[in-house]
This record gives C-alpha cells, structure tokens and sequence, in this order.
C-alpha cells in the first residue's frame, strides 16, 4: 500500500489548498481509495443507484474533508 502524495491529490481532485491536500493525506488513504471518494463526490446518485453501499473509512473521510472545502468556498463566494 503506497502513501498519497501531494501530487496524487491535486492530479486527481484538482488545484486545493495545501492544507486540504495535507488532510486527505493524513487519512492515510490509498489512491484507489481517493479514486472511490472522488467517484462517490462526481457522481454520488450513480452510484447509489447501482447498489454500491454508501462510503465508509478513510474514503469517507476523504468526501467529508471536500464537503467542508466546498462549503467554505461557498461561504465566501456568497460574501
């Protein structure tokens, strides 16, 4: 199992902050896992629809990291 990197993160989410990269790093997830949680965050109905049960663990972790990334950025934006 390899670490994610910095650049694992951005190549797969996209230009983030340094410290919302360092978060999902310290979840200690893997790339497929990174993979999965950028999945459920593209396209959740999809897979729900499917029957994939709901994200757990560190690809969990990794969703609610983007949730609050993408709520903050909301919040400014919105003044």
């Amino acid at each position: 199992m390899t670490s994610l990197t910095h650049k694992d993160v951005m190549t797969m989410l996209g230009p983030l902050d340094d410290a919302v990269v360092a978060g999902i790093i310290a979840t200690g997830a893997t790339i497929e896992e990174l993979a999965e949680a950028r999945a459920w965050l593209t396209n959740d109905e999809a897979l729900i629809n499917s029957g994939k049960p709901l994200p757990s663990g560190r690809v969990a972790d990794i969703i609610e990291i983007m949730a609050a990334q993408e709520q903050e950025e909301d919040e400014l934006t919105r003044g």
